[in-house]
């Protein structure tokens, strides 16, 4: 089983190659510093700037020369700005877009050719609590949230569009976990789930969740933020 992560140098991401790796799966990590990944007979590493669409293209074209399929792909790189939304600048909009959205539009599409190939193949999209429909929202947060809530609707679409190529798709939508990116959300809060059992719980899903489940935005949370 080969596994895709973005978002793998550092927090959830980091997490997850080592779920994957102790599983003995063949790991495919994603990262703009994939320098932090220790290297590993079972893992590929592939730098990319996700801020760059170009690189998400090379990225797939990286992957398709390495691997015949892909059995799961976890679209977990995420970035976040915090400021008021009067200070949301152009520049920043578009890379929350361009990583939060934009980038996992374009993998999954340059990937889906050789997944479901022998066996149904899942896709686990890692949005969040403030891209969850009627979850509590904070200031601050606009691009990031709103792009997060683009991502939970994406992955309905391709649930249908890629239904009869044997592969589902899901999101799971954290809540708060002590990550970096927390402490640049929420400086002061603590939250009660580490990294690595998050992970566990994401690895475990994106096995067997496709068994259960397609198409379905499934919050992840024990607390608000």
């Amino acid at each position: 089983m080969t596994v895709v992560i973005t978002g793998a140098s550092r927090g959830i991401g980091k997490e997850l190659i080592n779920f994957f790796l102790e599983n003995k799966s063949h790991v495919i990590a994603i990262s703009s510093n994939i320098g932090k990944v220790k290297a590993h007979t079972l893992l590929k590493t592939i730098a990319a700037d996700f801020t760059n669409t170009e690189e998400v293209f090379a990225v797939a074209e990286k992957i398709k020369k390495s691997t015949k399929e892909v059995s799961i792909l976890i679209n977990n790189a995420a970035t976040l700005v915090s400021k008021p939304f009067k200070d949301i600048s152009v520049t920043d909009f578009e890379n929350t877009y361009k990583v939060n959205v934009e980038a996992p539009f374009f993998l999954t599409q340059q990937l889906a050719d050789i997944m479901g190939i022998t066996k149904t193949a899942h896709i686990v999209n890692i949005s969040s609590m403030g891209g969850f429909m009627g979850s509590a929202k904070f200031a601050g947060l606009s691009a990031y949230s709103s792009s997060k809530g683009a991502l939970t609707t994406l992955t309905e679409c391709l649930a249908e569009e890629l239904k009869d190529k044997n592969i589902h798709a899901n999101c799971l939508c954290l809540g708060a976990v002590n990550t970096e990116m927390l402490k640049q959300a929420f400086p002061n809060y603590q939250a009660d789930v580490n990294p690595k059992q998050m992970a566990q719980y994401i690895g475990e899903f994106a096995v067997n969740g496709h068994i259960y489940f397609n198409g379905k935005v499934i919050p992840v949370s024990l607390s608000t933020p």
